[in-house]
C-alpha cells in the first residue's frame, strides 16, 4: 500500500497511475441486468484529463463550484479527478434531491454549472428556474432516464464535456488548502448547511482511515452507501485510493444483496452506519450466512444489543468508529475495549466533555463531545455562506460536536444520544437499539426504526415511544403479536407507546432513517397506527 503523503486527490491517481496504469482502482457493479464498469488508475487519470481541458474551455478554474446530482458511477469519481486538476469544487448532491432543497443547496454553494444522471433531470429543472447563476448543465444517461428526446433543451450530454486531444494540466502543487467540496448536511431541522471539506482534509482523513481501520494490501473494499456522503467518500473511496486498494461500489445499498455481493467479488470488508446493521440483521437467516469472504465490518453505530450476534452470525469482526463529516475521530480496534463503546479519540485530537454551560462533567457522567487538534491548534470549521453557525460550531477553537457521550475509567467513549434528541420516557433514556432488537427477534419485520414523539401525557422532555416496522413479504401482519413479543422482552417502560406500519423506512443517502418524515406520516396517515390492547395489556401484568 502507498505511504506517501499527500496533499490533492490528483496526485494520488498520478503515482499509480505513472507506476502502474493498469492497476485497478474502481468497480461499480452492474445489478442485475448491467455490465460492470471498471477504472484502473490510468483510466482515472486519462478521463480526468479529459474532464478538466473540456470544462476548463467551459470556463472552469480554480474556486470553481460544480453541483453534481448522481448516485454512484464511475463518473462520479473521473470528476472528482477533473475537478481537483482544475482547483475547482464539487458538490456532491443526493439526487433524490428536489425543490426548495435542491435549489437551496445549488444556490447556497454558488454552483455555475451542474452534472446530473439523467434520473435527476426532472428535479433539477425546476430547482433551477430562475437560477442565473448556473451557466449549464449537462446530464449523464443511464438506463433509469427518460432518454435523451426528453431532455429539456439547455441540457447536453455528459460526453460533450470530455476533450480528449490536447496537452494534460500539471498537478497542481501545494493546494491543500483549496476547497475541494462542499458536502451538506440533512437539513433535518432547518437549511442544510454546506461543510466545507479542503483537499488536505481529505488526505488527512484517507490516510487516518487506512492506520485507524487496519485495511491490509490483501482487502477489497464494498460499499452501497452514496458518494454524496461523507462516509463513502471518507470511509471507502479515499483510504482505498490512497493505499491501491481495489473497491467496489453499487449504486445504492441493498441488504437482500450484501452478501452474494461480496461473494461475487471476493470483498473482505465493508461499511454501515444508521440503521445498516438493524436491516441486515432483520434479513431471514440463511445457512450459508457465515459463508462470506468478509473478515472486518467497519461500523459507525453497531448497537451493543446486535454486536455480539451480529458477528457470530456472519463470522465477521466488528470495528467500530466514531466521526462526523465536520471533523473528529475516534475508533475502537478490533479486540480492544467493550462491546458498545464507540473507541477511544484518535491520538491527533484532544477533547472535553462538557455540560450545557460549557464546564467539565466527572468521568462516567454523560455530556457533550468537543475536539481539538491535539498541536492545542484551534479547529477550521466552515459552513459555506454562514459564518454565524461555523463560528458557533467551533466556538472557543474547540469543535462542538453535538452528541452526548460518557467515557469510563479507561477512557473508552459510549455514544448516549443526539443533543436534544434523546428518548426520555417516565424520567429514563430509552435504549432504542434494545427495542429495535427485540422487534427484529420477532422474525415478522424485515426494518425497523424506534424513535420518540412529544408525550402525550404533555409532561416537559418526555417523548412517547414509536416502533416504525416493514413486515417481512411472507410474515402475517400482526401489530399486537409484536406488542406481545416487546413485552416478553423488554421492561414495561421500553414497550413501545405505538407501532407504525409502514411500506418503507424512508431514509438518506447514508442510511439514517428520516425521523421527520415517519412523525409526519404520524398524522398524515393515522390508520397505520396502532397501540396495545387494553385487554392483552392488563393480562400481561396479571401473569407477571
Amino acid at each position: 500500500m502507498s505511504s506517501k503523503s499527500h496533499d490533492n486527490l490528483a496526485s494520488i491517481i498520478w503515482e499509480f497511475a505513472r507506476s502502474q496504469p493498469e492497476r485497478e482502482a474502481l468497480v461499480f457493479e452492474g445489478g442485475t441486468a448491467l455490465p460492470d464498469v471498471t477504472r484502473t488508475y490510468g483510466q482515472l487519470w486519462r478521463n480526468g484529463q479529459a474532464l478538466a481541458r473540456g470544462l476548463r474551455r467551459r470556463g472552469v478554474g480554480p474556486g470553481s463550484v460544480l453541483a453534481l446530482l448522481m448516485a454512484n458511477h464511475a463518473e462520479f469519481v473521473d470528476l472528482l479527478v477533473a475537478a481537483s486538476l482544475l482547483r475547482a469544487v464539487l458538490v456532491p448532491i443526493d439526487p433524490r434531491t428536489k425543490g426548495e432543497k435542491l435549489a437551496f443547496m445549488v444556490a447556497n454553494a454558488k454552483a455555475t454549472g451542474l452534472v446530473a444522471a439523467d434520473y435527476a433531470l426532472r428535479h433539477v429543472e425546476d430547482a433551477l428556474d430562475g437560477a442565473a447563476a448556473v451557466a449549464w448543465v449537462a446530464a449523464l444517461p443511464t438506463d433509469e432516464g427518460p432518454g435523451r428526446a426528453l431532455w429539456a433543451p439547455r441540457v447536453e450530454c455528459y460526453a460533450d464535456l470530455c476533450l480528449d486531444a490536447g496537452e494534460d494540466l500539471p498537478l497542481p502543487e501545494s493546494n491543500g488548502a483549496d476547497r475541494m467540496l462542499i458536502l451538506h448536511t440533512s437539513g433535518t431541522t432547518g437549511d442544510p448547511k454546506g461543510i466545507v471539506m479542503t483537499q488536505r482534509r481529505f488526505c488527512e482523513t484517507a490516510a487516518a482511515a487506512l492506520r485507524g481501520f487496519g485495511y491490509q494490501a490483501s482487502d477489497r473494499l464494498y460499499s452501497g452507501l452514496s458518494l454524496t456522503h461523507a462516509n463513502a467518500l471518507q470511509v471507502t473511496l479515499a483510504p482505498a485510493l490512497l493505499g491501491g486498494l481495489p473497491v467496489v461500489f453499487s449504486r445504492r445499498f441493498t441488504r437482500s444483496r450484501l452478501w452474494d455481493l461480496t461473494r461475487r467479488y471476493g470483498c473482505t470488508t465493508f461499511t454501515v452506519l444508521g440503521g445498516m446493521p438493524t436491516s441486515i440483521y432483520a434479513e431471514p437467516a440463511k445457512a450459508n450466512d457465515a459463508d462470506n469472504p468478509v473478515r472486518l465490518v467497519v461500523s459507525a453505530g453497531m448497537p451493543a444489543a446486535l454486536w455480539e450476534r451480529f458477528e457470530r452470525r456472519f463470522d465477521v469482526r466488528i470495528l467500530e468508529f466514531y466521526g462526523s463529516a465536520e471533523g473528529g475521530l475516534a475508533i475502537k480496534p478490533l479486540g480492544e475495549g467493550p462491546v458498545g463503546s464507540i473507541g477511544r479519540i484518535a491520538s491527533h485530537f484532544v477533547h472535553r466533555i462538557v455540560d450545557d454551560a460549557g464546564m467539565d462533567v466527572r468521568q462516567g457522567h454523560p455530556g457533550e463531545l468537543w475536539l481539538r487538534p491535539a498541536d492545542g491548534s484551534p479547529f477550521q470549521i466552515e459552513y459555506v455562506g454562514d459564518p454565524e453557525a461555523s463560528a458557533r460550531k467551533g466556538e472557543g477553537g474547540w469543535l462542538h460536536m453535538g452528541d452526548v457521550v460518557r467515557e469510563d475509567v479507561d477512557g473508552w467513549l459510549f455514544f448516549e444520544y443526539r443533543k436534544g434528541g434523546g428518548v426520555r420516557r417516565n424520567g429514563d433514556f430509552i435504549s432504542t437499539a434494545y427495542v429495535e432488537k427485540a422487534i427484529v427477534d420477532s422474525g415478522l419485520v424485515c426494518d425497523v426504526f424506534v424513535y420518540g414523539i412529544p408525550a402525550a401525557s404533555g409532561a416537559a422532555g418526555e417523548k412517547d415511544v414509536v416502533a416504525a416496522v416493514v413486515f417481512a413479504p411472507d410474515a402475517q401482519l400482526d401489530v399486537q403479536a409484536l406488542f406481545r413479543c416487546c413485552r416478553t422482552a423488554l421492561e414495561a417502560n421500553f414497550v413501545p407507546s405505538f407501532i407504525q406500519v409502514v411500506p418503507e423506512i424512508p431514509k438518506t443517502a447514508s442510511e439514517k432513517p428520516l425521523e421527520r418524515l415517519l412523525a409526519q406520516a404520524l398524522t398524515d396517515h393515522p390508520d397505520n397506527v396502532h397501540a396495545e390492547r387494553k385487554a392483552l395489556t392488563d393480562s400481561a401484568r396479571a401473569t407477571s
